[in-house]
């Protein structure tokens, strides 16, 4: 007889399209935010830099309190899925603002940049936070879970390479010569998109997993949880510091292009050559698994990933097919990082239960998020502070200082990073023999605790 509890291809590839859908804003805003402000919107480098520093962070700490919500919210559809359905149209919503260019002096356009920009980075949260914890209620099984996050991110990484080679050439037929009217109908495109989307993930997805039966808990206590949960803490420290290593080159790209390659328009087609290597490498994620532990695995993906980089270093600017080649290279050894990661963070939400009897699933990812937050907002801050110090001017050709700036943010500072990943993940105890002791365990208490029959 099958198992009623096992998830369908539907519910797996449901629960993935999502993800999907959030790319079309994460993309966005890693590779092109940015640049929409400094050379579209109109402020200054280190203004943006600082504004998107600032709300990283206020939005970090709005991380755990969506998390808590969503473990205490409790509906006939679930404590996750609702969330899909709630905060679809309020984020699309707050991002076409933030994608809009109002005619207002520097400090209006600061404000508006700083309220719109904040409003859309809440409206994610609310929603992804309870996505990201729906993975670890929908089975129980780690190999399951390696699964549905392997699909998800094939998912993602196909919504980042749509977006990344679809958007500059929506903006240039919504918007004509009007460059401004062209960002902001573009995300609106993506926000409906999207929305349809989170539906489909909705209605498709079920929550199977449930808090130990009577448990009591508040928010101060789960947060205490977190932080004696050892594997937890390491991949804390892990997603930070494997987002700066990310966003600092994402976010470089279009200044790599436009100012050292001299050709902006190879934008088009060099992050969606990485998105296309990484949704490959996320799908053999599964696979990989069954053979290599899920540490030794993420050691390898991050050593790779320093080499890899390191050796943007010593292209020429007119070596554009080793570009290429050396960005698919970290597509295909960086895709597998994504479900990876998140596939352990339910682990922990796992071992929390183990020791402690309760369980958060929200709130350990809400934290989580929030590493990979402070993350975003320390690459951008580099990236800002390091532009500003070696005078970086938009729209014109720039001194030799911010040329080596930009080849340095593309290349050794985020070799520097993923080798610091590596040794943060030799820290990582919640190894495979151990997982598998602690998930029978688990099953062993329930069913000490189901009535007999």
């Amino acid at each position: 007889m099958a198992d009623p509890h096992a998830l369908s291809w539907r519910e797996r590839i449901s629960y993935g399209v999502a993800d999907m859908g959030f790319n079309f804003y994460w993309t966005n805003i890693a590779t092109f935010l940015l640049f929409f402000y400094t050379d579209i919107f109109g402020i200054s480098a280190a203004a943006a830099a600082s504004m998107m520093f600032a709300i990283k962070l206020i939005n970090a700490f709005t991380d755990p309190m969506i998390g808590a919500l969503a473990d205490r919210t409790t509906t006939r559809f679930g404590k996750f899925r609702p969330y899909l359905v709630w905060g679809a149209l309020p984020l699309g919503a707050a991002a076409v603002l933030t994608y809009t260019t109002p005619d207002l002096d520097h400090d209006g356009k600061l404000a508006w940049a700083y309220g719109s920009y904040l409003l859309m980075m809440v409206c994610y949260t609310a929603i992804n936070i309870p996505y990201n914890a729906l993975s670890g209620v929908m089975s129980a099984d780690p190999q399951e879970r390696s699964t549905i996050n392997g699909l998800r991110f094939i998912c993602a990484f196909a919504g980042s390479t749509l977006v990344t080679a679809a958007t500059p050439a929506l903006v240039k037929w919504l918007g004509g010569d009007d460059e401004k009217l062209g960002w902001q109908l573009t995300m609106l495109v993506w926000a409906i998109a999207a929305s349809l989307m989170f539906a489909i993930a909705f209605a498709n997805t079920r929550e199977r997993i449930l808090p130990p039966p009577g448990q009591k808990s508040n928010v101060m206590q789960d947060i205490r949880d977190l932080t004696r949960n050892g594997p937890w803490l390491v991949l804390f420290f892990l997603a930070l510091i494997i987002m700066v290593t990310i966003t600092l080159r994402t976010t470089t790209a279009a200044y790599y292009f436009k100012y050292y390659v001299g050709r902006p328009e190879l934008m088009a087609s060099f992050v969606p050559t990485y998105m296309m290597a990484a949704a490959a490498g996320a799908a053999a994620t599964p696979l990989m698994t069954r053979f290599i532990d899920k540490k030794k695995l993420m050691i390898v993906l991050m050593s790779l990933t320093a080499l890899l980089s390191a050796a943007f270093f010593a292209i020429p600017p007119d070596q554009v097919g080793l570009m290429f080649v050396l960005q698919a290279a970290l597509g295909l050894v960086l895709g597998p990082k994504s479900p990876l990661a998140f596939s352990m963070y339910a682990d922990t939400a796992d071992y929390t239960e183990w020791r402690t009897g309760r369980r958060a699933t929200a709130m350990t990812f809400a934290a989580a998020t929030f590493s990979q937050k402070l993350g975003t907002a320390v690459a951008v801050a580099v990236i800002g502070a390091l532009f500003t110090a070696l005078g970086y001017v938009p729209n014109a050709a720039q001194n030799t200082g911010s040329q080596a700036g930009i080849v340095w943010l593309m290349s050794l500072i985020p070799a520097a990073f993923a080798l610091l990943a590596v040794g943060v993940m030799c820290c990582y105890k919640l190894d495979g023999p151990r997982l598998q002791a602690i998930q029978a365990d688990l099953v062993a208490r329930k069913a000490s605790l189901s009535p007999q029959v």
